[in-house]
Formats: structure tokens, sequence, C-alpha cells
């Protein structure tokens, strides 16, 4: 843990809070888990983090059979990870309070309101939005200088990509912090002023909506506008797949947001998409998007 001593300010980081235990909070809780840290994991919805720890051994099994993880290695990663019931007791002691909370600004206000009555001062807070304001969710905290985005991709724990997303009150200590304990769990930080859809929201949509576009507009299937990014530009996945895979309703409200945010034509969500949202059609989860997954 010597990334973090040497931060002027910053606590070493031996305890960590997420609170959210869906695909994107067990993920969370998952990686930190397997550098060491002791994880409270919480949802509004207990049912919500037996799921996820049930995502978690299923995750490290699959590993096992991949010859990357033992059994021991299995069972030491889940001993790490506890199931709690509020965020109060989650966030009691932690260094590093982590919100995985669907994307929406009043929801992660509120988390954050309750979080930081019940975390110590010394604690990180941090937000995995993918694009809304940091500046706007840290006005629930006391002290936004702790306060920080630390934005994961799915799959958490095979991703290695996080944006750290600094605000206007984000202290260097907090910055530095974070990016040292992203580098110890194995991830790669880029580091990114907040600003809407930070850098890879803000370019993954404008892609994706366009890519959509030209569904919409019969110029070319899925697979084939798919297949042409991954073969010309190297892209190890498709536009369109990779919105099935994050989930079409996520997209659009990422979308929805951008384009009032930056008044730019680029991010208006395409009727196609909108109608299939409403007709339920949201990706893999649903098992029909812009592929059919109904059969794995």
């Amino acid at each position: 843990m010597s990334e973090t001593k040497g931060t002027p300010g910053a606590p070493e980081i031996r305890r960590v809070a997420v609170l959210g235990a869906g695909t994107m909070g067990n993920g969370i809780a998952q990686v930190c888990a397997g550098v060491g840290c002791e994880v409270a994991l919480y949802d509004v919805d207990e049912g919500a983090v037996e799921r996820g720890l049930a995502r978690i051994r299923a995750n490290l099994d699959k590993g096992i059979e991949l010859g990357k993880a033992t059994p021991a290695d299995r069972d030491a990663v889940l001993a790490r990870v506890s199931a709690v019931t509020s965020i109060s007791d989650a966030a009691e002691g932690a260094d590093l309070v982590v919100e995985a909370a669907p994307e929406s600004l009043e929801l992660k206000a509120k988390v954050f309101s309750e979080a930081d009555g019940a975390a110590p001062e010394r604690a990180i807070l941090a937000t995995n939005t993918s694009s809304l304001s940091i500046a706007k969710i840290a006005r629930s905290v006391s002290n936004p200088a702790r306060f920080i985005g630390l934005h994961f991709f799915n799959p958490v724990h095979i991703m290695k990509l996080v944006e750290v997303v600094w605000g206007p009150d984000t202290s260097d200590a907090t910055r530095l912090a974070a990016v040292a304990f992203v580098r110890r769990l194995g991830k790669e930080p880029v580091v990114v002023k907040d600003s809407p859809g930070f850098a890879s929201s803000r370019l993954g949509i404008v892609l994706g909506m366009e890519a959509i576009r030209m569904v919409e507009e019969g110029v070319a299937a899925a697979e084939d506008i798919d297949r042409a990014m991954e073969l010309g530009y190297r892209h190890p996945m498709g536009p369109l797949k990779l919105t099935d895979l994050v989930g079409l309703d996520v997209r659009l409200g990422i979308a929805e947001y951008l384009h009032g945010a930056l008044h730019s034509e680029a991010f208006r969500p395409p009727e196609l998409l909108k109608r299939m949202v409403a007709e339920g059609k949201l990706g893999k989860k649903s098992g029909r998007g812009f592929y059919d997954w109904s059969e794995g």
C-alpha cells in the first residue's frame, strides 16, 4: 500500500465501501477485495447484494477454470467481501467509499449525503458515474476536496481502464491517492477534468449514436457496421454490440444528458434507440437488442 502512504493527507486504503451491488458495484467490490481490501457491499435491494456475491463467485470460478486463480484465491476474495444492510454501516470506518448507483443525479446525491455523515473525515468519496457532473454530485458532501470520480468499465475485473475525474474542488491529495489506488488494482488510470461525458462516454456515445443512425437509415446491418470498426479501426468490439452490453436504456440516458449539456446534435438519440427501449429491447440483459442474446 506504499502508493497511498506517500500522498500527503490521503488515507492508506484498507477498507472500501461499495454502495450499489449491481453489475458495476459487484465488479468494483471484487477487484478491491482482490488486492487485499476489506469490502463492505451495500444495496437498497438486499437481493441485489446476494446476486452480486454470486456474480463475484462465478467470475472467480471462471478464473479458476482458465488457470488464472486458485480455489484458495477465490475463497480469500469472498471472505473479504461482507454484505451490509445500510449505507452508514458500509461507510463507517471506510478509507474509500465508491458509489455505484444508477445514473441519476438525485439518487447519487442522496446516497452521498448519507455516506458523508457516516464515513471518517479521512475517507475519499468516489462516484462511478460515467457522465454526470462531479461538481454537482459533490454538492451533497460537506468537504468536496475529498470527492472524485472513479469511472470503471464493464466487466470491471477484466477491463483495464479507469477514468479518474477531478472536480473543481478536488484536492491534489485526493487525486493522487485515487490514481495510485487505481494502479494498485492493476488498472490504467486516465486523468480527466470534470466535463459532460468525460473522455470515454463523450467519444463513445458519439460513435454509438451514429452507428444507430446508420442502422435506422438502412446503411448497413448492425453486424457489418460493427465488423467495419473492429477490422478497420481495430476496436475490440463494435459500437452496436457494445451498446447491447452496456444496455440501450443506459446509453439512451447518457445520450439525452449529453445532448442537453453540450447542445450538440451529435448526441441526439435516434428515434430507433428510443423505440427499442420503449419496446423493452435493452440489449443483453433483456435478451434482445441489436443482437439476439436469448441463446447465451
